[in-house]
């Protein structure tokens, strides 16, 4: 057991957390570091992450869900497609080698943040999308699927792009389609972290707690605000997870 001071500190990081997850992604950024510094191992603090950051996007979809922003009808393949992929990628973690992900994600992330800031209209509106739902199923879904499964780290920011690119979605709807194909591989990963038994139910508790409040509090700001709110969160996001992983591969 932990004691009450370390579950405060872990409350309001899962608040701040599924704040910044239910409007851009990226809410890893607060949460791993909490659990880790509440003193879990890596491999239970990246599973505790997975259950508590599940149950934030789980209410984020809800809340998209009910205010139209979600098209089920239109994302049914998306969505298995990307549970499996999600799922073979996290069997892949223990035979594959990381390391050029490590170094390529970050300056990935940055093109992204830079060329979304260069583009102010990008995602203002609908536009015709660049391919067919079912293309984006099964492109999408595979690689950024199995690369959640088996890395992680700026995933929402790929799938916004996508998103907004492929399927020419406004910032408001690639929202909430974000958060539905970003729920089923979190659910993947979060099944194989519990098979291996890798899952601190009392800290992700205390996660989850704050996880409900900030994420109910995002999504109601995505919601009334689009894009004004999308933007300059997910631009800036993007960019220190960027500086993050960048630290983590490069420094020495």
């Amino acid at each position: 057991m932990l004691d009450w001071l370390t579950y405060t500190v872990l409350a309001f990081a899962g608040a701040a957390a599924g704040f910044i997850d239910a409007i851009a992604g990226g809410g890893g950024l607060i949460s791993v570091p909490a659990l880790l510094w509440a003193g879990l191992p890596v491999p239970v603090a990246l599973g505790t992450n997975k259950l508590q950051s599940s149950c934030g996007t789980t209410l984020a979809v809800i809340h998209y869900t009910r205010n139209g922003l979600i098209p089920w009808h239109e994302l049914r393949g998306a969505v298995a497609i990307t549970f499996v992929a999600a799922v073979l990628g996290v069997r892949a973690v223990t035979h594959m080698d990381r390391e050029l992900l490590e170094k390529l994600v970050p300056i990935l992330l940055v093109v992204v943040a830079v060329y979304t800031a260069a583009n102010p209209r990008l995602g203002a509106i609908h536009r015709k999308p660049a391919i067919g739902r079912t293309a984006f199923a099964f492109i999408f879904g595979s690689a950024l699927g199995f690369y959640d499964g088996f890395f992680g780290p700026g995933t929402g920011s790929f799938w916004m792009l996508a998103c907004v690119l492929a399927l020419g979605l406004n910032l408001r709807d690639a929202t909430g389609t974000t958060k539905a194909l970003n729920l089923a591989s979190n659910l993947a990963a979060l099944s194989a972290f519990a098979f291996d038994g890798l899952l601190r139910w009392d800290a992700g508790l205390a996660m989850i707690a704050g996880q409900l409040v900030g994420a109910r509090i995002g999504s109601g700001l995505v919601v009334r605000n689009g894009a004004k709110i999308i933007r300059p969160v997910f631009i800036a996001t993007a960019l220190a997870l960027a500086l993050r992983l960048a630290w983590k591969a490069f420094a020495p």
